[in-house]
């Protein structure tokens, strides 16, 4: 189930906001004219294949290149007019940890206080309770490089909340993470949208997509080729059925002569009908077989998934992390930005 799951979701203030969003490198177009509206409180995940530009709109959005055209706003404030701003509301994880190996947990926070400018009381006091939050107390004494990869990651995520951001981009946050590190950094990231935050998250990982997002725009050659909830993106792929199982042949074949456009399992007595899914489609179907007094001893409802979802829009198997087009590689950066404005 997405992580908030919110009603009047589209109600709430923008947290994000793109019209016509532009962005080439040479003569390739990487972003041609994105429109976003992102809810405050809630998960947005982008995907895309390979080069589809999804690391190109965090950059965008959280300062860090100019956009060729188009607006962009983030926490109210103009991406190009206030980047200060911006930068003072947000928070960043890229796909490269921006953790020091050579110190420890615990230096690395102070070290994002500093940066800050807390007073030392309340930087040792936000340090303490991000370590206790994230289960890294115990080692916080630790040189950072003796860490696992998902303690690595929580600390990342720690160190990015140090300014008490109210968006936070998570750029592939789970790339490399085993299935159990993975589940508890979606406990996290559910925590932090419990808390009010703002997650602009991509991913390469369609089940985790499926699991924390609000809403999913898929991103391919440069324009958004579908927004919605999971669900609703599912729908508008075609392969979805209603499955009717039957142990009484008569029964299976009153229905399959009854029943219109359905396809025949005669040796599993079984009858599949085209369907999306939806609650009227299913409180149809079931009116119908009352009144016909007919009995399906089973009902199985099948819905394309998000990879059925991500072949049909973009071409592609499945998302995997890379660089955009004719983009250097730029080392690791701070996790939050705010000094920058400094």
């Amino acid at each position: 189930m997405p992580t908030s799951s919110r009603k009047g979701t589209h109600s709430s203030p923008a947290a994000v906001t793109t019209v016509g969003l532009r962005k080439s490198y040479g003569d390739k177009t990487v972003l041609d004219g994105i429109d976003l509206r992102i809810p405050a409180g809630s998960v947005f995940a982008l995907l895309g294949p390979n080069g589809a530009g999804k690391t190109t709109v965090v950059k965008i959005l959280s300062t860090l290149i100019t956009a060729d055209g188009g607006q962009a706003q983030v926490a109210g404030h103009d991406v190009g007019a206030s980047p200060d701003k911006v930068r003072a509301a947000i928070g960043v994880t890229g796909q490269f940890s921006a953790v020091d190996g050579l110190i420890t947990g615990e230096e690395n926070m102070l070290l994002m206080a500093d940066l800050h400018h807390l007073p030392k009381a309340e930087g040792r006091r936000v340090t303490a309770e991000l370590l206790e939050r994230f289960d890294l107390t115990d080692a916080a004494k630790k040189p950072a490089h003796t860490y696992s990869g998902g303690m690595k990651r929580r600390l990342d995520i720690a160190m990015t909340l140090v300014g008490n951001p109210r968006i936070i981009f998570l750029d592939e946050p789970t790339t490399g993470l085993d299935p159990r590190s993975r589940h508890t950094m979606w406990g996290i990231i559910r925590e932090l949208v419990s808390d009010g935050v703002t997650v602009f998250l991509t991913t390469q990982y369609l089940e985790e997509a499926d699991e924390l997002a609000d809403r999913i725009a898929v991103l391919s050659n440069g324009r958004i080729a579908a927004e919605g909830t999971a669900d609703e993106l599912k729908r508008q792929i075609p392969g979805g059925h209603i499955r009717l199982r039957f142990s009484d042949p008569a029964v299976y074949r009153a229905a399959a002569d009854t029943l219109h456009e359905t396809t025949r399992d005669d040796d599993a007595l079984a009858l599949r009908i085209p369907s999306d899914g939806g609650q009227r489609e299913l409180r149809s179907l079931l009116d119908w077989l009352d009144s016909a007094g007919i009995e399906a001893d089973e009902l199985t409802v099948h819905t394309p998934d998000l990879n059925d979802v991500f072949f049909a829009l973009t071409g592609s198997t499945v998302p995997n992390q890379a660089n955009e087009p004719n983009q250097p590689h730029e080392p690791s950066r701070p996790n939050n930005f705010k000094e920058t404005a400094r």
